[in-house]
C-alpha cells in the first residue's frame, strides 16, 4: 500500500474504525452481514468518522478564517477587477461558512459595501458548494481525483455564474435596504495565536451543534439505502439507464436543507448501490447550494427576477457538471 493510499483509506477513510466497529458488533452477537447488523455498523462508523473529520476540519478552517474577517475580505476583493475579482471571490468562499444560509449575511454585507454584484454572487455560490471540508470529505469516500475535480468545477460554476449576473447588470433587482445600508469600515483588531485558537474552538463547537442533527439524519438515510433498498431500484432511478437521472437529482435536491457533512453518507450509500457518480454529485451540489431555507432568506435581499436568475444559473451549471462526471466516470473511479 502506497503512502497516499494509506492516507486515503486509513486516515481519511478510517477503514480501521469500520473494522473495529465490525469486530465489536460481532463480539456482541450481531451479524454485520445482515440488514440490521450492517445498518448498525454503517451508522456507527459513518457518524464517528464524519464527526471526527468535521471537528478537525472546522477547527483548521476556522483558524484560517480568523485571518479573513469581513473587513479584510472586502479590502482583498476590492483590489481585483473583472474575471480575477470573480475568481478571488470564489476562492474566498472556500474558507467561509459551511452552509448556504450562513453565507447570505456576508453576501449582503459585501453587496452593501459596494462590491460588484457579480463578485458577491461568485462568493455566494462557492461558499456552500466547495468549501475545504467538501474536498477532504469527498477524498475520504470518492478518491482524490473526484474530490479535486468536484471543487474545480464548483469554482467554475461560481465564476461563470457571477460573471453572467455581472454582465446582465441586475443591480436594480437588489432590495433597497441592502443598497442603502452602506458600510462602516471597522479595522479588525489583530488577534494573537491564543485568541485565534479560542475562536477556532468556539466555531468548532457552535458549528458542530448546528450540523450534528443533519449528520444523524444523513447517516440514517444512508444506512437505510445501503442495507434495505434494493440495488435494482437505485439503478433504475439514478443509474446509467435513466438519462434524466442528473436532472431528477438536482430538482429533488433543491428543496432540501443540509450541508456537505449531511449529504456525504447519502452519496456514499447511493454510489455503492449503483447510482452514477455525476447524478450523486448533482444532488449534493443542489442540496448544499440551493436549499429552500437559503432561497427564502435570499429573497429578503434580492428581487424575484434576480433570484430566479441565480437559481437558473446554478441549476444549469450543476446539471452540466453532473453529466460531465457521468460521461467520464469510468476514468475517475
Amino acid at each position: 500500500m502506497g503512502v497516499w493510499e494509506f492516507i486515503q483509506d486509513q486516515v481519511l477513510g478510517m477503514n480501521w474504525l469500520n473494522d473495529l466497529i465490525g469486530m465489536g458488533l460481532s463480539a456482541l452477537g450481531l451479524d454485520t452481514g445482515g440488514k440490521i447488523g450492517g445498518s448498525v455498523q454503517f451508522f456507527l462508523y459513518d457518524v464517528l468518522k464524519i464527526t471526527v473529520l468535521l471537528c478537525v476540519l472546522i477547527f483548521a478552517i476556522s483558524y484560517i478564517q480568523s485571518y479573513f474577517p469581513p473587513e479584510r475580505s472586502k479590502r482583498i476583493l476590492g483590489r481585483f477587477h473583472g474575471i480575477w475579482a470573480n475568481i478571488v471571490s470564489a476562492l474566498l468562499g472556500t474558507v467561509t461558512p459551511f452552509c448556504s444560509c450562513s453565507s447570505i449575511p456576508l453576501f449582503i454585507g459585501f453587496t452593501s459595501a459596494g462590491l460588484p454584484l457579480g463578485v458577491t454572487f461568485s462568493f455566494l455560490i462557492s461558499s456552500p458548494m466547495v468549501d475545504l471540508g467538501s474536498l477532504v470529505l469527498l477524498m475520504s469516500i470518492l478518491g482524490t481525483k473526484v474530490a479535486i475535480i468536484y471543487v474545480i468545477l464548483g469554482l467554475v460554476i461560481a465564476v461563470i455564474g457571477g460573471t453572467i449576473i455581472e454582465k446582465l447588470h441586475m443591480e436594480q433587482h437588489i432590495e433597497s435596504f441592502v443598497l442603502s445600508a452602506g458600510s462602516v469600515d471597522i479595522e479588525s483588531p489583530e488577534l494573537t495565536k491564543k485568541e485565534r485558537l479560542i475562536y477556532a474552538k468556539e466555531q468548532t463547537f457552535d458549528t458542530f451543534k448546528k450540523v450534528f442533527p443533519y449528520i444523524l439524519v444523513g447517516v440514517g438515510i444512508g444506512a437505510l439505502i445501503h442495507n434495505w433498498i434494493p440495488e435494482s431500484w437505485i439503478e433504475a432511478v439514478l443509474g446509467r439507464n435513466n438519462p434524466f437521472g442528473v436532472i431528477l437529482a438536482a430538482i429533488v435536491g433543491i428543496p432540501m436543507y443540509a450541508d456537505i457533512f449531511g449529504t456525504i453518507p447519502v452519496a456514499e450509500a447511493l454510489l455503492s448501490k449503483g447510482a452514477q457518480l455525476g447524478t450523486i454529485l448533482s444532488f449534493m451540489m443542489a442540496v448544499t447550494t440551493l436549499s429552500l431555507p437559503s432561497l427564502i432568506m435570499l429573497r429578503k435581499a434580492i428581487k424575484p427576477k434576480l433570484l430566479a436568475l441565480f437559481v437558473g444559473v446554478c441549476t444549469i451549471g450543476i446539471i452540466i457538471v453532473g453529466y460531465l462526471f457521468n460521461a467520464f466516470q469510468f476514468m475517475l473511479i
